[in-house]
């Protein structure tokens, strides 16, 4: 409670370690979609490239559906963990892109494709020599994963736009506000 205005702090002041670890694996997994959808969507023919590169068991209107959607949706699932909106949607939705940015590495790493996964460059294919960073690309994504985790499974962390949208109504304050009388009828 405060000595100055007679009430108590509000939910976004805390100072309990699991809401600042909320507040860390979802501004690292926001920053991390985000910043990878920015650097694709200025040239999404690029992105459509590199998802054909890996040469997935899918149609060729898939890949440029992909390629074109996909930049798009991690800048807005980004965006909105960064600012703490639906976090435990846009969490499970950060994972699961992670966990299927991991299959098509494991698959073109499977089938000796030679290419640069594109996640956070351009991408491309490697040049004779070159050697592929699948297993970083992999290790890096779970841990985009175990953030995108901790943030479904505990979505509360400070400085969150859900902390007033979703704010829980105390029933005692608001009865407290509401004239009794109204409630239980008049005594008159």
């Amino acid at each position: 409670m405060s000595s100055w205005t007679g009430q108590v702090a509000p939910s976004q002041v805390t100072r309990e370690w699991r809401d600042w670890v909320g507040l860390i694996t979802r501004i690292i997994l926001g920053c991390g979609l985000f910043y990878a959808g920015a650097l694709k969507v200025g040239n999404l023919a690029a992105n459509v490239a590199q998802v054909e590169l890996y040469q997935l068991p899918v149609p060729s209107w898939a890949e440029t559906v992909i390629g074109t959607i996909q930049p798009f949706l991690e800048i807005a699932v980004g965006l909105m963990l960064i600012l703490g909106l639906f976090t435990r949607v846009n969490a499970i939705l950060g994972a699961l892109a992670m966990a299927v940015f991991i299959a098509g590495i494991i698959w073109a790493w499977s089938n000796g494709i030679q290419i640069d996964c594109g996640c956070f460059s351009v991408g491309g294919k490697l040049e004779p020599g070159e050697q592929n960073k699948y297993l970083q690309d992999i290790v890096r994504d779970l841990g985009f994963i175990a953030c995108g985790l901790w943030s479904w499974i505990r979505p509360r962390s400070i400085l969150a736009v859900d902390n007033w949208l979703l704010k829980p109504i105390d029933i005692r304050t608001t009865l407290d506000e509401t004239d009794t009388t109204t409630l239980h009828g008049s005594t008159q």
